[in-house]
């Protein structure tokens, strides 16, 4: 596919409490939403740039999860869990997304005691003439006002990280 500049521009603002993420790919929507839903997708630009994704178990339907690890080239490893509350081929899905341990258990964040344990996201997909815009709203859920605080303090190294993820996935989205 060719990239065409204006639709992968992103555009991330914090609203409400939480982070809105906006951005345009050259691909038709459900392509876009099947590579969220799929283990053979997700394992190719799920995280941060450099990062390698093994997937422990995929089951993409309310109730299920998503439970990963990411490896950094230095060996560093983080575990990952989204619990998927909704899902709406292929306009939508919301999930919890938390840190865990390798079994799955909920953890804190490796990098702060004070990052919140669970962040509530809402992705959607719209289409306009086979070119897809995700909008992703995350905010944290059951915080105390520490917590909530430190998760805007975060808004520019989250940005910046799916700044990444995102650049990941338009250059997948290209090739499949």
């Amino acid at each position: 596919m060719v990239e065409n500049k204006a639709t992968n521009n992103m555009s991330t603002k914090m609203e409400d409490n939480e982070l809105v993420i906006t951005r345009g790919f050259d691909a038709p929507r459900d392509l876009v939403f099947k590579v969220w839903s799929e283990v053979e997708h997700l394992k190719n630009w799920w995280g941060p740039k450099g990062f390698k994704l093994s997937v422990a178990e995929l089951d993409f339907r309310p109730g299920g999860f998503f439970h990963y690890n990411m490896q950094s080239p230095d060996g560093y490893e983080m575990w990952g869990k989204f619990v998927y509350h909704e899902i709406e081929s292929p306009e939508k899905i919301v999930y919890v997304n938390s840190f865990s341990d390798p079994e799955g258990n909920i953890v804190r964040a490796p990098f702060s005691a004070t990052f919140p344990l669970e962040i509530r996201n809402i992705l959607t997909f719209t289409e306009i003439e086979c070119k897809t815009t995700i909008t992703l709203r995350g905010g944290p859920i059951n915080v105390s006002e520490e917590e909530l605080n430190f998760f805007k303090g975060m808004f520019e190294s989250m940005k910046q990280g799916f700044g990444g993820t995102f650049d990941q996935l338009a250059e997948y989205l290209a090739k499949v």
